[in-house]
């Protein structure tokens, strides 16, 4: 059974969680961030594959090494794209993908966005095999975790932003798992992080849930108006097709226009944050 959607209140929390299985405790959140993760995850030698037991995608949890430290990572390989239309869990899809890929071109544009949500992410060959290594957050939590501890987060108003971006990730992305309450994780520093954007990037050129978007951050829209088609396909044409761009830039222009709307509605202080 699928998981219900994600709760969106300031509610959401995390509490600090030792990893599964009797391992070491190892830092929180990520260990290491920018170029120093992704020159680790695009040269580091595996010591061990496991299966992570949990999402439709298989994916598998590597243990990896560059000689200095030792990091575990996600590994995952699915690459599958359906033209037409497929009968899915909450009824019938358009152009479906669910792809490796995808999770490269999620962290290239999150780097495009300045937001910080999505965890390091490379594209890299491993046995023969070509898929995307996204580095692991350590000591994470889910919003299934959080509903059963009932925690609360220190600063709401920092939590409250984090997860306005994640909403707007979400819309941008036309990411059809994004009902997931599994795909959002929280450190114990209540940093929020975005993983799973296999299921991203579509053609559709219209929002999947616009309600969902009622404020936004000045600097994130500052960088989502600067986005163009030349700094599209340098940093994700590798991985996303001319039509999967050119969806982006459509529901990018959606949500200019929301916001403009929304301002005019509530005025510039009740939609912009700091």
């Amino acid at each position: 059974m699928r998981p219900s959607r994600l709760a969106w209140g300031a509610a959401i929390a995390i509490a600090c969680a030792f990893p599964a299985g009797g391992q070491e405790p190892r830092a929180p959140g990520l260990a290491i961030e920018g170029a120093r993760a992704e020159e680790f995850l695009g040269k580091a030698r595996v010591l061990k594959k496991e299966s992570i037991g949990t999402g439709i995608t298989r994916p598998d949890r590597l243990t990896l090494t560059d000689g200095q430290q030792t990091l575990r990572a996600v590994w995952k390989t699915i690459n599958v794209h359906t033209l037409g239309q497929q009968r899915m869990e909450f009824g019938w899809e358009f152009d479906f993908r669910d792809s490796w890929k995808s999770e490269v071109a999620a962290y290239e544009l999150d780097k495009l966005l300045g937001l910080g949500l999505v965890p390091p992410t490379v594209e890299r060959s491993i046995d023969g095999r070509t898929g995307s290594l996204q580095l692991w957050v350590e000591k994470a939590m889910t919003e299934d975790d959080r509903r059963t501890r009932k925690v609360e987060p220190p600063d709401l108003q920092k939590w409250n932003r984090q997860l306005h971006n994640v909403r707007l990730f979400h819309q941008l992305t036309y990411n059809t798992d994004f009902h997931n309450i599994r795909n959002v994780l929280f450190d114990p520093e209540f940093r929020v992080y975005l993983v799973d954007s296999s299921r991203a990037f579509r053609i559709q050129r219209s929002l999947l849930a616009p309600d969902d978007l009622v404020c936004f951050s000045r600097s994130a829209l500052g960088k989502l108006k600067a986005l163009d088609r030349p700094a599209l396909e340098e940093h994700l044409g590798p991985w996303l097709g001319k039509m999967q761009i050119e969806g982006l830039l459509a529901r990018r222009d959606v949500i200019l226009a929301l916001i403009d709307e929304r301002i005019r509605e509530k005025g510039e202080g009740a939609v912009l944050l700091p």
